[in-house]
């Protein structure tokens, strides 16, 4: 059998871990606070289409009670696993994968990255290389998460809206634990494809992210907002062609334009990004993964982002001013 933790069942870790618990995997929930005590009590909750379903799955704050796993995957905002570091290392078996399901530049984004920064360590979002040394970059496996989902209450998760994934090796190798996994999600009813270049697909998602987010924060706006307001569309277009040019030097190929992407973005309508929910609810916000990393590895293959650092300098401070960001 195989042994799957969600390391922060929260709106998608629940997600995940709610329908991956209908396969034959044996699925345990890192959670904490009120949200695990409704799961230990009532069960996880699951709104979806339409209908609500309540599962009973392992659950605990303390992953020594959960043992060595297959595969550990990472559900929490990104700034907070650094500090999860210590707390995981019961879950790390010598063949354990560690999938990391966070939005913005993976910890271990150049790792066996083929040119001149081969294995170079990000500070943005792994200070003092914290993950790479603590978890290891050869247990890693890139996820990118389309859908969206909301925690109603504790212990009930609603999926909003997406059901598609994509995993990929830093390697870009078809190896037998992503298509094992893959094969498990596929059962669960998420639509999961394995890319060979994962890095270009991390980029597609986060050329929006790293514009969208920040500029509905500082204005409230909404994705429909920023897109059809023709100035704060250019804005974001500005950014994008500064964080392409980036990831061009970096080898990164964009399936899609700069206008078609944000058109994408545009089309999903009156979303308030995440960035702009947590600044609304007071939790610190997801800035240092999704624009901070893109600005160091715009200084990395010195491609400069004066842009990308007007908008970065204006969030930082006002999130810091709120004690919601931490430089």
């Amino acid at each position: 059998m195989t042994r799957i933790a969600i390391y922060g069942a929260g709106a998608i870790g629940g997600y995940m871990g709610a329908l991956l618990s209908d396969t034959t995997a044996e699925v345990t929930l890192i959670a904490r606070g009120p949200h695990l005590a409704a799961i230990r009590e009532k069960g996880l909750t699951l709104e979806m289409g339409g209908e609500s379903t309540t599962r009973t799955i392992a659950a605990t704050d303390n992953p020594a009670e959960a043992g060595e796993q297959d595969f550990v995957i990472i559900a929490l905002k990104a700034h907070s696993v650094p500090g999860v570091v210590d707390a995981m290392q019961p879950l790390l078996g010598k063949q354990t994968a560690l999938v990391t399901a966070v939005n913005g530049v993976p910890w271990w984004y150049f790792h066996g990255l083929e040119g001149p920064w081969r294995d170079r360590r990000l500070e943005s979002v792994d200070p003092g290389g914290r993950q790479w040394a603590g978890i290891g970059p050869d247990r890693a496996i890139g996820c990118v998460v389309y859908p969206a989902c909301d925690i109603r209450e504790p212990g009930t998760v609603q999926h909003i809206e997406g059901n598609r994934f994509i995993l990929g090796e830093p390697s870009g190798e078809k190896t037998e634990r992503v298509e094992l996994l893959a094969g498990l999600m596929r059962d669960a009813g998420f639509k999961t494809l394995v890319k060979s270049r994962i890095r270009d697909d991390i980029w597609v998602k986060l050329w929006g992210n790293l514009c969208f987010n920040p500029v509905s924060a500082l204005t409230g706006a909404t994705l429909e907002q920023i897109g059809t307001n023709p100035d704060t569309r250019a804005l974001c277009r500005a950014m994008m062609i500064e964080a392409q040019a980036i990831g061009e030097k970096l080898g990164v190929r964009f399936a899609v334009d700069v206008d078609k992407r944000i058109n994408g973005a545009t089309a999903v309508g009156a979303h308030r990004t995440s960035m702009l929910q947590d600044q609304d609810q007071g939790r610190p916000m997801e800035i240092d993964a999704l624009v901070t990393a893109v600005q160091e590895l715009g200084r990395i293959v010195e491609q400069p982002t004066p842009t990308l650092d007007a908008v970065l300098a204006l969030i930082q401070q006002k999130a810091e001013l709120a004690g919601l960001y931490k430089r």
